[in-house]
């Protein structure tokens, strides 16, 4: 099992809040846990060998903690010398793996999901693209998917306030050869990529229950200090 994490953007909306590292290195307790670890620690336990982490904005940071392993699991870099948005940033790292099939986190979300579970999902809908669900109530801040009765997304739907409805939880296993066409090098993943190709990519959705916290606004970023015994 390989995996990409998507560490390398600026945190905008938190940087007031954590300004000396890179977001998915915001600190989780006293001692200065990193937000990035667990999402190591959680593929670690699905039996992950190898991780490339996708940095930017103070990579280095990143870079001196992990170093090029963490626990048994192999790290590679694959670092941006200007912002790539989410898709350039996959694009690249990508020819650092070598299984037919890869997941991508984002590294300021956690989502309990399992991994296992996914994988053999993905293979058994022959899919080339497969997004972790989580079914949320009473928000406004996510987008939500359309999907058909196999689990098949028909639509990205637009942020807009919602009483109910089944978002995209941040993790993604896709086949390697996904984004081999993509002439650019910078581009959205979900805006460029995955929202104009739903009808001729296989894009198919993993529905979870599991805990789920996105680190991206300072209210949230508290609420998984305070959770942190649930998710290391």
């Amino acid at each position: 099992m390989e995996a990409i994490v998507l560490a390398g953007g600026f945190g905008t909306r938190l940087q007031h809040v954590v300004s000396d590292v890179p977001k998915p290195m915001a600190p989780m307790d006293d001692q200065g846990t990193p937000f990035l670890r667990l999402l190591l620690n959680q593929l670690h336990r699905y039996g992950c060998q190898h991780v490339v982490l996708s940095i930017g904005y103070k990579g280095q940071v990143i870079r001196d903690y992990f170093h090029d392993a963490y626990l048994d699991m192999a790290i590679d870099y694959a670092a941006e010398d200007m912002p790539l948005l989410t898709g350039g940033a996959v694009k690249k790292a990508l020819p650092l793996c070598h299984s037919e099939q890869v997941f991508v986190l984002n590294g300021d979300t956690y989502f309990n999901i399992d991994f296992t579970a996914m994988m053999a999902y993905h293979q058994q809908h022959q899919a080339e693209f497969t997004l972790a669900a989580k079914e949320m109530h009473d928000f406004d801040r996510y987008g939500t998917l359309t999907l058909a009765q196999d689990g098949r997304i028909q639509a990205f739907v637009e942020k807009k306030p919602q009483a109910q409805g089944w978002i995209n939880g941040g993790i993604y296993c896709l086949q390697r050869d996904l984004l081999a066409d993509v002439q650019a090098d910078k581009f959205s993943l979900e805006q460029e990529f995955l929202e104009p190709h739903t009808q001729d990519v296989r894009m198919y959705a993993f529905k979870s229950e599991g805990y789920f916290i996105d680190i991206g606004i300072p209210e949230d970023y508290y609420r998984a200090q305070r959770d942190f015994g649930k998710i290391k």
